[in-house]
């Protein structure tokens, strides 16, 4: 478009403030978008090799000790599973397959809680089960005393007649009043 009227070199400042412009503001959403990055990759540093050993023993029970994990236990044989953590995450095994390896060795009582698969899972599934039998069994309750407490209406209670029992009907009333004194 040109600017009629206009000197030349008028014109081309119109162009060069629009392409600042424009150039400023994709250098202030560049930079807002590498902030944002920052803060998302910095978020919490890696936990250290101690506190990785931590997570994992948390998570054991020790075999030996009632209710205790082996991060809390004193026994011996928790120092030892802890020693053994911390050489299978220098030896570069990750969280699962060192559990796996307790597992394998301790059986499904070394996790401080049961697995969601097979029998253990019922520990996971079975109340809400349980929580789901008992809204329906309250929802049918409710609306069986709803239904007794509704008053029933004569006609209902009534069976339906014939037209040869209502004639039948009307003939033995028509005798009672016939026979009735006066």
């Amino acid at each position: 478009m040109k600017a009629a009227g206009m000197p030349k070199r008028a014109r081309s400042r119109g162009t060069w403030s629009s392409w600042a412009s424009g150039i400023l503001v994709l250098t202030a959403l560049a930079v807002g978008i590498a902030a944002l990055a920052i803060v998302a990759v910095r978020g919490e540093p890696p936990p250290t090799k101690a506190q990785q050993v931590q997570q994992i023993a948390a998570g054991l029970h020790c075999p030996i000790c009632k209710d205790l994990s082996v991060a809390d236990s004193p026994a011996p044989l928790a120092q030892q599973m802890r020693q053994e953590i911390a050489q299978k995450l220098s030896a570069g095994e990750s969280w699962d397959q060192i559990r796996a390896d307790f597992v394998a060795a301790y059986g499904d009582s070394v996790l401080m809680s049961p697995p969601r698969a097979g029998l253990a899972g019922a520990a996971y599934y079975l109340p809400l089960l349980v929580l789901a039998v008992g809204v329906i069994a309250a929802v049918r309750l409710l609306r069986r005393s709803v239904r007794a407490s509704a008053p029933d209406t004569p006609e209902a209670a009534l069976p339906r007649l014939t037209e040869s029992q209502r004639r039948a009907v009307a003939k033995a009333v028509a005798r009672l009043r016939a026979e009735e004194p006066g």
